[in-house]
């Protein structure tokens, strides 16, 4: 599509400064997908903020994609499993809120935009079922999630596959 943006994961990387990629979190791919989203999250945010019917959309959904990043990095500091388990179940409600933002705004930044994000996020929340579970040392609520984006996607498990992240990693279609 003519004027449309795209961004590349690997070349987003190269960008994050080194006192963020030495640090140990960030080792933690939940983290790494969270600060990716809330780069793209600046500049949907700002599409959203340009239509009067979505500057209070646009508001809620910067302060829910920055959420995750924040949670995780403050969870993954927390001395015991109980406590990173808290922060990672927060994390786990802001991406899931996160998704419901943009679905909310997909008339306004386009189908494109829209899917990648939710499927994107779809990923992220994949990865934090998996951290969450891990330091509680049991099952959420939740047993056995089947998140879906697309028809191809259905069966799908978690944790995610390289095959349904690695095209989210190579479009994120800016606005």
């Amino acid at each position: 599509m003519e004027g449309e943006h795209i961004v590349n994961y690997e070349t987003w990387v190269e960008s994050v400064p080194r006192s963020i990629t030495g640090d140990s979190l960030w080792k933690a791919e939940a983290y790494r997908l969270a600060l990716f989203v809330a780069d793209l999250g600046w500049h949907d945010v700002s599409k959203l903020s340009q239509d009067k019917r979505t500057r209070g959309l646009a508001d809620q959904l910067y302060r829910a994609v920055g959420s995750i990043g924040a949670n995780v990095s403050e969870g993954y500091s927390r001395g015991t499993g109980r406590d990173r388990a808290r922060f990672y179940e927060y994390a786990l409600g802001s991406a899931r809120e996160t998704r419901g933002w943009y679905y909310n705004g997909r008339h306004v930044l386009g189908e494109n935009v829209a899917e990648h994000r939710i499927g994107f996020l779809t990923q992220i929340i994949r990865l934090l079922l998996i951290m969450v579970s891990d330091q509680r040392g049991s099952s959420l609520r939740e047993d056995s999630p089947t998140y879906q984006v697309h028809a191809e996607t259905l069966g799908s498990e978690y944790p995610p596959s390289a095959d349904e992240l690695t095209p989210l990693l190579q479009t994120a279609h800016l606005p």
